[in-house]
């Protein structure tokens, strides 16, 4: 199983694709190309489309994996079940001397959805989902997604970057910078989704 973005598949007309399948068929294998997208088959809700390569060896379980895809959830969590519930500390807001705090908070207004700032403006993601975390969060600012709590205007904590990747029951080194585990958290997979894929694996190669 193989893991990359989206624009894989698209990438030079569809021509990068169709070389990277030929590979693999010339190898021997049986390859299942698609786009998932977090949202639609976890219930962590985050806009995170990623490119899932799966090849087999065996046509019969590829064939069984092919026809039995895992289906869409029903419903997904809000925003703020993945939150942090304690405290959050200072420098994760936005006060009055931040260059860009009058935009902010004239733009941002409501609790229950994510805003970015894109450099010069502010993005609000009416979908109610969190944006895709990108490995390029730890170089700046405006690229991690922003919220209105009771205290005021901030970004997410690498914690609840981890949260919106599906990861539970985990403690950050000590001696690693925000900047590294924002990175990390944006580079990483959603566990959940992972998860129900290689499930499907497993019974597409053990199957009686």
């Amino acid at each position: 199983m193989l893991e990359n973005v989206k624009n894989l598949s698209g990438h030079d007309k569809g021509r990068t694709r169709k070389i990277i399948e030929k590979i693999f068929k010339n190898f021997g294998y049986y390859v299942h190309w698609k786009v998932y997208n977090t949202f639609k088959y976890t219930e962590i809700p985050q806009n995170r489309e990623r490119t899932i390569i799966v090849c087999f060896r065996n046509k019969k379980s590829y064939s069984y994996f092919s026809n039995n895809l895992i289906g869409n959830v029903s419903s997904i969590k809000p925003i703020s079940a993945m939150l942090e519930k304690s405290k959050i500390d200072d420098k994760y807001y936005y006060f009055q001397d931040a260059y860009n705090y009058k935009e902010l908070k004239k733009s941002i207004k409501r609790r229950d959805t994510l805003y970015q700032w894109r450099r010069v403006y502010v993005r609000e993601n009416k979908n109610n989902l969190c944006p895709t975390l990108t490995a390029n969060m730890g170089t700046g600012g405006h690229n991690v997604p922003l919220l209105l709590d009771d205290i005021g205007i901030r970004k997410l904590t690498p914690k609840e970057c981890f949260n919106f990747q599906g990861f539970k029951s985990f403690k950050f080194p000590k001696d690693v910078p925000n900047s590294q585990l924002y990175k990390q958290a944006g580079n990483s997979v959603t566990i959940p989704l992972i998860k129900k894929i290689a499930m499907n694996i497993k019974l597409s190669i053990y199957q009686k």
